[in-house]
């Protein structure tokens, strides 16, 4: 009898389930539900509360939603039996955290509480802590913190902490009365379960903790502020439970919400881009992966444990048990081109693609990839929403140099394309110079499979191969892997994720393989681009933080003056 297993997805605009063949990997079907309330990031949903620059929220109750429609559409659209799912597992964005009371309700349910934004989820792009990050930085290098230099030295904005720590200095009410803060993917499994079983990936990668020395001591946490003194045993955990274990299994309650069977095995939850890499068939040392969408996040897997700068953490079994898992990323790839599509493109190219048929972005790549390598004269930093590695700093915004009266909207959106391919090569280069091995490249996510134009442009930046996953929904499939895993062997599923890799794991046959001339401009504007990177990003002119500073103290003045 045929088993399957159930991988959801939560992205940063929708979530999405996915019915997978235990076995072969086989995708029967799926199901996508855009989130009601989307990305909260200038009113709040009584659409009077206005939210400050930088923040960026969501719904918890979208993410219950998620459950309830896509895992029934998908058994639907199968004509498959829950009683033939054999396990379910999810994958977040992250950092992504919530706070609970001990019920383990969303604070943001409690309607006195539901105008105060501290009170809902906040989105991994929540860039509003960057000065509790930097307070975080600088109190750690002053005391020699050894766990810093896991993450690269840096610790982000994006973060656990740094979030906890900005509730705290903002909205203490919320922060008392929050039984605990976690991140939304724990959150979801408890809903399913019954029980709050907190992941050793976002633990490691995104809140401090170290598989062999815990979260950093009292005593720092002390040195931040002293009310967070005790925030570990207060509002965290110290019980964690590794990836690739179970979780639990679905309850009654939740059974009713997604009509799977009560019973059936549920995994312990995972980090999108980290569930993606046994989904195309990665268990070794060496092999890159890039999981692209509106960010892009880079893993790696190494032998040792290694200090590289401005990555976004190293941890123990954090990917695959038995290696070190490394992870790095972009804040902004899809996010980039969808901003300048928006923003920048003249009527004229909108009616053409109308007339065509197409959208805007079909019309600019089609147009952008007849331009030669270096022909616009144009060169852009690519940090729209900050720079996450390997600067570690979300107060980096954009730069495009080299613009006239002659520029076109293609060259414009090429520039942008290959500002992310350089900031790729940078993170590459910066593992190759620390002692972590970079042999391969692979690439997942929508742009990857869509985009012949980008890919190219990245192989030829990169000088490397790059072999794209064969699955449309790459961390929905390694969600799915995991949940076979969670169910066990007895059950028609796996002992561990290595042996479910070498079924269910696969990428395309096509793989894109550098063009020499290519490769050897890019080689030239790479050179200026890595001056550009340093100029700006490395302190020798800090004009992107005065900007900043002078828009949210003009900002602050106008809304003032507005009220009064």
């Amino acid at each position: 009898m045929t088993k399957y297993s159930i991988g959801v997805d939560y992205g940063t605009q929708s979530g999405r389930a996915v019915l997978v063949e235990v076995g072969t990997g086989r995708e029967v079907a799926s199901a996508v539900k855009e989130y009601t309330h989307g990305v909260m990031d200038e009113f709040l949903p009584d659409g009077n509360t206005k939210l400050e620059h930088d923040w960026a929220l969501q719904h918890p109750a979208d993410y219950l939603e998620v459950l309830e429609i896509t895992i029934p559409e998908v058994l639907t659209k199968a004509q498959v039996s829950a009683e033939d799912v054999i396990g379910l597992g999810i994958d977040f964005t992250a950092c992504t955290v919530l706070p609970i009371d001990k019920n383990g309700t969303p604070l943001c349910f409690h309607p006195e509480l539901s105008s105060n934004p501290h009170s809902y989820v906040k989105l991994w792009k929540h860039h509003a802590a960057q000065d509790e990050a930097n307070r975080l930085n600088e109190i750690a290098e002053a005391r020699g913190e050894k766990f810093l230099s896991r993450y690269g030295g840096k610790i982000s904005s994006e973060w656990m902490i740094p979030k906890v720590w900005q509730i705290l200095n903002e909205a203490t009410e919320i922060y008392d009365g929050a039984d605990q803060i976690l991140e939304a993917t724990d959150w979801v499994i408890s809903q399913l379960t019954g029980e709050i079983t907190r992941n050793s990936c976002t633990a490691g990668y995104k809140a401090i903790w170290h598989k062999q020395d815990g979260y950093p001591s009292q005593d720092f946490f002390k040195a931040l502020d002293p009310r967070l003194e005790n925030v570990v045993e207060e509002k965290l955990s110290t019980k964690i439970f590794p990836i690739g274990a179970k979780a639990g299994e679905i309850t009654e309650k939740a059974a009713k919400l997604t009509g799977l069977k009560t019973g059936t095995a549920v995994a312990v939850a995972n980090v999108d881009a980290h569930v993606a890499v046994p989904a195309v068939g990665i268990t070794e040392p060496g092999k890159l992966l890039m999981i692209m969408g509106t960010s892009t996040c880079h893993i790696l897997l190494g032998e040792e444990e290694k200090v590289v700068p401005g990555m976004c953490g190293v941890v123990e079994d954090g990917v695959i048990p038995g290696y070190m898992g490394y992870e790095a990323g972009q804040s902004c790839v899809g996010d980039h081109f969808e901003w300048f599509t928006e923003n920048c493109v003249p009527t004229s190219y909108q009616e053409e693609a109308n007339a065509r048929g197409i959208n805007i972005h079909q019309l600019l790549t089609e147009k952008a990839s007849k331009l030669q390598v270096g022909e616009s004269g144009l060169l852009a930093l690519d940090w729209w929403n900050g720079n996450r590695s390997t600067l570690v700093d979300a107060d980096l915004t954009g730069v495009l140099l080299g613009a006239t009266l002659l520029t076109k909207p293609e060259e414009i959106y090429r520039t942008l394309i290959e500002a992310t391919a350089f900031g790729t090569r940078m993170i590459v280069e910066t593992f190759r110079n620390n002692g972590v091995p970079v042999n391969e490249v692979f690439a997942a996510g929508g742009i990857a499979e869509k985009n012949t134009m980008m890919m190219q442009i990245y192989s030829d930046v990169l000088d490397m191969d790059i072999k794209i996953s064969a699955s449309s929904q790459t961390p929905a499939l390694g969600s799915a892997m995991f949940g076979a895993v969670a169910a066990g062997k007895d059950r028609g599923g796996y002992d561990n994720i290595t042996e479910a890799a070498k079924d269910m794991g696969r990428v395309k046959e096509y793989i894109y393989q550098p063009i020499k001339a290519n490769a050897d401009v890019y080689n030239q504007l790479f050179n200026e681009y890595a001056r550009l990177y340093d100029y700006f990003g490395r302190g020798e002119n800090n004009v992107m933080k005065t900007l900043k500073k002078i828009k949210k103290e003009n900002s602050i003045e106008k809304t003032e003056e507005t009220v009064c």
